[in-house]
């Protein structure tokens, strides 16, 4: 029986780190990579698992999902607004573009010290520079969306005078989606490096600190398995907003 493209799709997704995971694992039992640095993936395992018994290893992960969660939500939903705003009206855009292209280069975690000294050392300043990460991400290609929407859509909705509400709905909105998914998908990526970062200043939980605390103490086994927590959590992040895209853009074609 043919499998669909879009579980061939799947499949392929899950394969492809399991494929990685065993290559690192016969290469570290003949010795090609030196276990003192570069612990094989078994290694890792039993590590993570005495984390996952003690309790350690999920009290980091919920400490940093949560900031993440609640940052990407603060700096994404302000995005959406702020950019559809602003491809909609050329004044809006005229006075926040100078803006935005100024401080949107700005490397983030260098604003990390300004927000300690607003929020603290504890989790709001880490959210704040997640949030703050992620809206000019989402702002920019939700902007690009909107002003990227063929002119002819508009152009009819209006020659059949459809109430703004509606053009909206079924113009605007439609239009824009795929450019918005992607913006909040490079802005995810984003939000898990500016989050470990964060985590490496001045915290007492978070995968960001298991990790700082492990390279400190030289127990490399317990950073790669906050390495390996990350990349877990970025993958799954990463499917979720993808199968809501999915969801979401039924008439966008993913199969190819």
């Amino acid at each position: 029986m043919k499998l669909a493209k879009s579980t061939q799709e799947r499949l392929l997704t899950i394969a492809s780190p399991v494929g990685i995971l065993l290559i690192w694992q016969i290469l570290s039992n003949a010795g090609v990579i030196d276990a003192r640095y570069v612990p094989s993936p078994v290694q890792i395992f039993r590590s993570g698992w005495d984390l996952l018994l003690s309790g350690e290893l999920l009290t980091h992960t919920a400490v940093s999902l949560y900031r993440l969660v609640i940052g990407f939500a603060l700096g994404a939903i302000p995005g959406i607004l702020i950019g559809m705003l602003m491809g909609l009206n050329r004044f809006v855009r005229a006075i926040l573009d100078p803006l935005i292209a100024a401080i949107c280069p700005v490397p983030k975690i260098a604003i990390l010290p300004l927000l300690m000294l607003m929020f603290g050392i504890g989790d709001g300043s880490k959210i704040a520079v997640v949030a703050v990460a992620v809206f000019f991400l989402v702002a920019i290609n939700t902007t690009v969306g909107v002003m990227g929407i063929d002119r002819i859509y508009l152009d009819v909705a209006k020659n059949y005078n459809t109430p703004w509400l509606k053009l909206f709905r079924r113009v605007i909105l439609p239009g824009a989606l795929p450019t918005i998914f992607a913006g909040l998908r490079i802005s995810l990526g984003v939000a898990f490096i500016v989050l470990v970062g964060a985590e490496f200043v001045a915290s007492r939980a978070g995968i960001g600190y298991l990790i700082w605390t492990s390279w400190q103490t030289l127990v490399i086994e317990n950073m790669f398995v906050g390495i390996i927590v990350i990349t877990i959590l970025g993958l799954v992040a990463s499917f979720i907003l993808r199968e809501i895209e999915r969801f979401l853009i039924p008439w966008r074609r993913h199969d190819h």
